[in-house]
């Protein structure tokens, strides 16, 4: 079996709201997935489910086999970007991922400045992340998710704030890992970006799950 990642009856509620209702589905090695559906359909919360960051109310979560809160809290091999990356203000891009880098210490300094060239920014660059314009910070943002080469990654609207010259570079990027045999799962409201990059497309809406293409 090539499945990376297994969700079986997936529900999670808040009092009495529930977000997401008895999800079922499997992401395969090496894939592209889109998660589609308007602002409030439950996709950042599946997301977030999968990254470890919210405890399921009922069914589970397999991540290369481990059950997440049971097996491992948040997934180890797991890239993402959720939401507006958060960073340092006060420090250079450098610095910002060279901080994080320090909690698995697996990646080298100049293995940081060449993901840092590789999202099109100047790892030599003294200027500070508070003073980034969106795009930056999301290029950023994406260098944090790659930086230590992920088998998964997962990404909460990656394009926002970048410029067409941007989106064709982190497009490059995403099928440059899709070929190294990564499994990327995607939530976008850009029907470009989601027809050229996915294999597949998950339509959500009210939490559930209502198409697979």
């Amino acid at each position: 079996m090539n499945d990376v990642i297994i969700i079986e009856n997936l529900t999670k509620r808040f009092k009495d709201a529930t977000v997401l209702k008895n999800i079922n589905l499997s992401f395969e090695k090496g894939k592209i997935y889109g998660l589609i559906g308007r602002n409030g359909s439950g996709k950042t919360m599946l997301l977030k489910s999968i990254c470890g960051f919210v405890p399921a109310t009922k069914g589970r979560i397999l991540v290369e086999g481990k059950e997440i809160g049971k097996d491992i809290d948040i997934p180890d091999n797991l890239g993402a970007i959720i939401e507006a990356p958060g960073f340092l203000p006060n420090y250079n891009a450098y610095n910002n991922l060279r901080f994080l880098s320090v909690i698995k210490n697996k990646i080298s300094k100049e293995e940081i400045f060449d993901v840092i060239r590789t999202v099109g920014l100047d790892p030599n660059s003294k200027k500070h992340v508070g003073k980034f314009s969106l795009g930056m910070r999301q290029r950023l943002g994406i260098a944090q998710a790659i930086m230590e080469d992920p088998e998964i990654l997962i990404l909460d609207e990656p394009m926002n704030g970048l410029d067409n010259a941007g989106v064709a570079d982190m497009r490059n990027i995403l099928f440059d890992m899709k070929e190294k045999g990564k499994t990327i799962i995607l939530a976008s409201h850009s029907k470009e970006d989601i027809q050229i990059l996915c294999d597949h497309v998950i339509e959500m809406d009210h939490g559930e799950v209502i198409s697979v293409l």
